[in-house]
C-alpha cells in the first residue's frame, strides 16, 4: 500500500514536470491579453512625428491657487480655428497634435477673470511646451 502511494506520487510529479516543460517550450498564443505591451506605452510607436508637438500647463489665480473649470482657448493663428479645454481640480490643460509650422495663441478665462494671451511660436522647438497662465485682469 505504501509502495503504491509513493509510486503514484512519483508518477504525478513526473507528469507535472513534463507538463511544465511542455508549456515553457510552447510558442506564445495570441489572445485578448496585452502581453508585455501596455496601452499608452511608447513601445508601439515607430517614431515621433517631427512636425507634431503639444502644449501643457496650469491655470492659477493671482494668489497662485489652481483653478478648476477654467476655459483655456488655443487659437491657430493661421486658420483662426479655436480649440478649448476645461480644467479639472488640478488646473492642468493639455493640447496635443499641434503643428510645428503654426503659431498658437493661448488664453484662459474663469471666475470673471482672464489671463494675458501667450504665444506658442514656430521658433519654439520643444516637442512638449509647458506654458503656465495666470488669471489677472477682470473680464470686460
Amino acid at each position: 500500500m505504501f509502495r503504491t502511494a509513493v509510486l503514484s506520487l512519483l508518477a504525478a510529479a513526473v507528469f507535472s514536470g513534463a507538463v511544465l516543460v511542455a508549456q515553457a517550450q510552447a510558442p506564445p498564443q495570441k489572445g485578448p491579453g496585452y502581453g508585455n505591451w501596455l496601452p499608452g506605452s511608447q513601445k508601439d510607436k515607430k517614431g515621433d512625428d517631427p512636425n507634431v508637438r503639444a502644449v501643457t500647463g496650469t491655470i492659477r489665480m493671482v494668489d497662485d491657487s489652481l483653478v478648476e473649470a477654467a476655459v483655456v482657448q488655443l487659437k491657430n493663428t493661421k486658420s483662426m480655428q479655436v480649440r478649448s479645454f476645461i480644467t479639472k481640480a488640478d488646473g492642468v490643460f493639455v493640447f496635443q497634435g499641434l503643428s510645428t509650422n503654426v503659431d498658437y495663441e493661448l488664453k484662459a478665462e474663469a471666475k470673471g477673470m482672464v489671463s494675458p494671451a501667450r504665444t506658442l511660436s514656430t521658433f519654439d522647438d520643444r516637442k512638449r511646451a509647458i506654458m503656465h497662465l495666470k488669471l489677472e485682469n477682470k473680464k470686460q
